[in-house]
């Protein structure tokens, strides 16, 4: 029996060895082209600061209203009985099909629709601006935050809901009272992931918003721009900051369920 204990552990722990290794060679790859004294050089260009400035900035604005819409969809989804649900819930998921240039595609041909010229003649524009970059990212990760947190609230027991209503809170009251406390590592690992998400988006804010230099160029668009003339200690550069960016969001969301736990 300890025999088979351990080929059981052997043979769900190799293929975790294995990506993992993986994973690591594709990082430590980045190392045969980058040198410390390189990638100061690169921090200290315009450009790329203004990459990482719009590369943060868009992705947290993006997120913020993709969980702030996320939050009341998904938990509808999770909690009433509507016509044409199901219709609904599939449709929601289709930007997680569609390609992202796809879905750029289709919100530059928004714009052309008379809803689309209208906000144009108010001045909001999406060519070349913060609007188009936020637009696109909040596009591409709006369905993940929806699909997370309705499995989030579906591991909510309802009952605990009809309790607090029962003793006097209102619907909303129960929601910001028990619903949300209890789904709150669910919430934090969606905000987490759908922010990490944006900050990585390429084809649809290129679509919309282009990839000018100090206006609109985020991390992965500067990557694409860089290896486009062969510019390696650049694209190395800006890839080493996305992966720092995205480890240390990682490794900030442990921390966070390890202490609420």
């Amino acid at each position: 029996m300890p025999q088979r204990d351990t080929v059981f552990k052997i043979t769900m722990l190799l293929p975790l060895i294995i990506l993992t290794s993986y994973f690591l060679l594709l990082v430590g790859s980045q190392s045969a082209f980058f040198s410390l004294s390189g990638f100061i050089e690169q921090l200290s260009q315009s450009d790329i600061r203004s990459a990482i400035t719009l590369s943060l900035v868009a992705a947290t604005l993006s997120s913020g209203v993709a969980v702030g819409v996320a939050i009341p969809s998904a938990y509808a989804l999770a909690r009433f009985d509507f016509p044409c649900k199901r219709l609904v819930d599939t449709f929601i998921d289709l930007p997680m099909v569609l390609t992202p240039i796809a879905l750029g595609t289709l919100i530059l041909m928004s714009w052309n629709t008379a809803i689309g010229r209208t906000l144009s003649s108010i001045g909001l524009t999406l060519p070349f601006t913060l609007a188009g970059v936020i637009l696109a990212q909040f596009t591409v990760v709006v369905a993940i935050s929806v699909r997370m947190l309705k499995a989030t609230f579906e591991q909510v027991n309802p009952r605990q809901e009809q309790v607090a209503r029962l003793l006097g809170c209102s619907a909303f009251g129960g929601f910001i009272h028990v619903t949300l406390p209890l789904a709150k590592r669910g919430i934090l690992a969606a905000i987490i992931l759908t922010w990490a998400r944006a900050v990585g988006e390429f084809g649809a804010t290129v679509m919309v918003a282009g990839t000018a230099k100090g206006q609109t160029a985020t991390l992965p668009s500067s990557i694409y721009l860089a290896m486009s003339v062969a510019d390696l200690p650049r694209a190395v550069t800006l890839v080493v900051i996305l992966i720092g960016i995205s480890l240390l969001v990682l490794f900030g969301v442990r921390m966070v369920l390890e202490r609420n736990r």
